[in-house]
């Protein structure tokens, strides 16, 4: 069995985690791996950067003049918290939108301080606390920039998803016919292709020499930059994808998505790395990813040390009294391949 990470109590496991590991650099070739590094995945909010691209390809960001904190915030799984909920309403208000224009749904924010003043004000949950309000505030953007039907913008036939399929299947390197669509939790379509397809469009994200289209290049690199600058808005306050960017000063981009998928590039070996997680659960996903890090020599001059609370997590009882932890259990394969779609 792939077993990526054990669960103790005390000293005995309890439960163990099965993953999947590609390693693949900007030219294709798959260096590292561990279980299925094939596995057709749904990329869910790891896909977010690659999402953004068109809202900078179409002249949106430009038009409505959007900031590098806002084009971060595009990228963002955040947390609800007033700056990112601050910043998301702007962008809206810049292209002549309001809140109502979200068709993202909402759901209780992680920063569990906005969502007790909601409860004390007697006022109801509202789309922009969703983590993907900047996302869709730039699909706004560039729908409304590009005069294309504004209620419809979420639908996988609009020409905003068109253009996000496009940019998707230009980065992973994968053929457009060949990547399955469903509906993300944020009601826009999610991609789904082989785990190292993700892994190397991370490594597209970190070196951006090897995109052919000099446009999106550009593009990529101003987006890549904005999350480096800005991580608070990709994430929020520990928040794992905001404390790595940091600890790494910007060397690595790194994104999360739902049902514990992680994809990350380093922006110095130009290296992508793609994680899943079996079985969904994410509780062991960041352990894996510093693990993966480690093995690939990348941190540990440092970066890994001021992520250490990530990297054996401490499992506590209903006191908050350590009752067990969380280590990794795996070894990278290294036999390398070039990819093939």
């Amino acid at each position: 069995m792939n077993v990526v990470a054990n669960v103790f109590r005390g000293e005995a496991v309890e439960s163990s985690h099965l993953g999947h590991v590609a390693v693949v650099d900007a030219n294709g070739t798959l260096l590292y791996w561990y279980g299925d590094p094939h596995r057709l995945t749904f990329a869910r909010s790891s896909m977010k950067p690659i999402q953004a691209i068109p809202v900078v390809e179409t002249g949106a960001a430009d038009h409505f003049g959007l900031e590098p904190a806002d084009l971060s915030l595009c990228c963002a799984s955040h947390s609800g918290e007033p700056r990112h909920r601050e910043r998301a309403l702007g962008m809206l208000a810049r292209c002549g939108q309001t809140e109502a224009a979200l068709q993202c749904g909402t759901h209780v924010p992680r920063d569990e301080e906005s969502y007790k003043q909601l409860l004390r004000e007697g006022r109801p949950l509202t789309p922009v606390y969703s983590n993907c309000s900047g996302k869709h505030a730039g699909m706004i953007a560039t729908a409304v920039h590009m005069g294309e039907d504004l209620a419809a913008y979420h639908h996988p036939e609009h020409p905003v998803q068109q253009r996000i399929l496009d940019a998707v299947s230009d980065l992973t390197s994968y053929p457009r016919e060949k990547i399955t669509l469903a509906t993300d939790g944020c009601g826009v379509p999610v991609h789904r292709l082989p785990l190292a397809h993700c892994a190397w469009a991370y490594a597209k994200l970190a070196k951006p020499d090897a995109i052919a289209n000099p446009l999106r290049r550009q593009a990529v690199r101003r987006i890549t930059e904005a999350m480096t600058a800005h991580p608070e808005m990709v994430g929020g306050s520990n928040r794992y994808c905001t404390d790595l960017m940091r600890a790494f000063r910007g060397r690595v981009i790194g994104k999360a998505g739902a049902e514990a998928v992680y994809c990350l590039g380093d922006r110095q070996t130009g290296l992508g790395v793609a994680v899943k997680i079996e079985d969904g659960g994410a509780r062991a996903l960041y352990a894996v990813v510093n693990e993966v890090l480690r093995q690939v020599g990348i941190g540990t001059d440092g970066p890994l040390e001021e992520l250490a609370a990530y990297t054996e997590p401490v499992v506590t009882n209903m006191s908050g009294t350590a009752v067990g932890r969380i280590e990794t259990r795996f070894a990278l394969n290294r036999d390398s391949a070039a990819l093939r779609a």
